[in-house]
């Protein structure tokens, strides 16, 4: 026998290699199938995470237009009178009673009646 073969006692020394070989070729099979699968989920995990960042780009938008309307409210809500304000111009009006004012016919027949006693 030579030197780096062995018998398995069937006689034939070759199949050691063949093994190896088969080994090889199963190991290069795996690794390449490994490699897909690691492209394969960087892809979809890039396109995942461009989702994301597209989603957060959106909510950024809205998170500013939001802002923009609450400042907006905000103003508007200071040109608005107060509660207190309301309750200060009802007691005024009450004591104002345009109604029971007399209009300037009344007063022309008012004058006129003293006029006529006089």
């Amino acid at each position: 026998m030579e030197e780096g073969e062995t018998f398995d006692g069937a006689g034939s020394p070759g199949i050691n290699f063949m093994d190896l070989e088969e080994r090889q070729r199963i190991i290069k099979d795996r690794l390449i199938l490994i490699g897909q699968n690691l492209i394969d989920f960087r892809d979809k995990y890039e396109e995942e995470i461009l989702g994301l960042k597209r989603d957060t780009e959106l909510l950024k938008k809205n998170v500013e237009r939001i802002k923009d309307f609450m400042e907006t409210i905000s103003s508007e809500f200071q040109k608005f009178a107060k509660k207190d304000d309301l309750e200060i111009l009802k007691k005024q009006a009450k004591m104002f009673q345009p109604l029971e004012f007399a209009t300037k016919a009344d007063l022309e027949k008012l004058k006129s009646k003293k006029n006529v006693k006089e």
